[in-house]
């Protein structure tokens, strides 16, 4: 478990000193990348590469236990705690819009819609809000917080929090991707599977995508 462990930081460190040196370098993506199927490739590419770099540390006989690729111990609680997380996460980037515009630096904020380019937005969508966040759970609410969670819930809570806020390579954001990215793991703590977590990452990507593109 230990080298496990070990391989896992290595992953997430390197994803973070890459997001922060390409916000460095190159800074915010082109607004209207989602029309542009250049995005869903390149995108597509990276995610494969995380996920297979995340089978191989759980190893093929352990992906579903490590991964928590189960049905949730129950329905119930899988809404309520989604719900709260929802409702949390939302609270908290409307407090902080005033004063930090979290939903602003990430970038990808397309200027409206462009009907002439349907097929590569439905493929960046489909990247964004499926590919992406089933990757990202995977990597940190699966794989991640089985990992650390023999250190305590609260600290793989906590922790998970931190290093899925910081992956994204964002200054401003980081407070509300931080308390996302623990109110996922919270999430995954209390229902033992990766579903409904994957569900709410989704639907936060698929939201901001729709507003985006109709106002």
């Amino acid at each position: 478990m230990n080298g496990k462990l070990a391989a896992w930081i290595a992953l997430i460190s390197a994803q973070i000193l890459l997001s922060y040196a390409a916000r460095a370098t190159g800074g915010k993506p082109e607004r209207n990348a989602v029309f542009h199927y250049a995005l869903a490739g390149s995108a597509l590419i990276q995610y494969a590469v995380i996920f297979g770099i995340v089978v191989a540390i759980a190893g093929i006989g352990h992906v579903r236990e490590l991964l928590a690729l189960r049905s949730p111990r129950s329905l119930g609680v899988a809404v309520k705690t989604s719900l709260v997380v929802i409702v949390g996460v939302v609270a908290l980037n409307y407090l902080l819009d005033p004063l930090l515009h979290p939903g602003r630096e990430q970038g990808l904020t397309p200027n409206g819609w462009q009907s002439g380019h349907l097929g590569a937005f439905v493929a960046s969508f489909m990247i964004l809000v499926v590919v992406g966040p089933f990757v990202e759970e995977a990597t940190f609410r699966g794989l991640g917080y089985s990992l650390l969670a023999p250190f305590g819930e609260l600290t793989a809570i906590l922790t998970i929090g931190l290093l899925f806020g910081l992956a994204h390579g964002l200054v401003e954001a980081l407070p509300v991707l931080a308390a996302l990215g623990a109110g996922l793991a919270w999430v995954r703590a209390r229902t033992d599977s990766l579903y409904p977590g994957f569900v709410v990452h989704a639907l936060f990507n698929a939201f901001a995508l729709i507003v985006a593109v109709s106002t």
